[in-house]
């Protein structure tokens, strides 16, 4: 009888340290600011930034500061929306000046690999078609093959906010680094692996991002 009263004692204490356990596994997890609805532990899915409307579309307008890897869509002096980018490495550095939007495409991918190539959706062109500002991994270095990245949660929005012929400044430094550019937000994406290819290969990869377009 002892026996038999040992042993459920020692069965309900492991199933409470167990308990105990997963319940702070779940609680770090739930702390760590990570996706858990993506089996990708380095997409930060917390990354949120606000996208107002703009009055007029026709007076919005792009600027890009390379050495503070930021993007700021204004109309006028009004910040419509300010992001984090990753820009092109020492190596294939993004092209500087004042260009425009020249073409816009959702759904894209590497067009060296037909089909299931690499995602670069929500693709504004600019410069020529080898430039774009798409949806992918945002790095707090320059690493980009001269492409200007937007975290996933924000590419859409951007999208949404520019049209073909949309103004494009892109320089080393812009005015607005040393105001609303000074704290800017910046996703937690430094380590992510590539998406499984659940989504990766799918139209998913696309829909990453399933909130409003507009904060107003």
């Amino acid at each position: 009888m002892k026996s038999l009263l040992y042993i459920t004692f020692s069965v309900l204490a492991l199933f409470s340290v167990s308990c105990e356990t997963n319940k702070s596994y779940k609680k770090k997890k739930a702390n760590s600011g990570l996706s858990t609805g993506y089996p990708t532990p380095g997409f930060d899915s917390s990354y949120y930034v606000k996208a107002y409307r703009p009055t007029n579309p026709a007076n919005v307008r792009v600027k890009v500061s390379t050495s503070n890897q930021s993007v700021y869509v204004m109309e006028g002096n009004k910040p419509l929306m300010v992001l984090a980018c990753t820009v092109g490495k020492a190596s294939s550095p993004t092209p500087k000046g004042h260009l425009r939007i020249r073409s816009k495409q959702k759904y894209r991918r590497r067009q060296s690999q037909p089909g299931r190539g690499y995602p670069m959706g929500y693709w504004c062109e600019f410069k020529s078609a080898a430039y774009g500002i798409h949806a992918g991994w945002v790095h707090n270095a320059p690493r980009s093959a001269g492409c200007i990245r937007l975290h996933f949660n924000a590419a859409p929005k951007f999208f949404n906010l520019v049209r073909v012929g949309t103004p494009l400044h892109i320089a080393t430094v812009q005015p607005e680094d040393a105001t609303i550019g000074q704290n800017i937000l910046r996703p937690r994406d430094a380590a992510a692996p590539e998406f499984p290819p659940s989504i990766q290969n799918t139209n998913e990869v696309f829909h990453i991002y399933k909130g409003p377009l507009f904060d107003d």
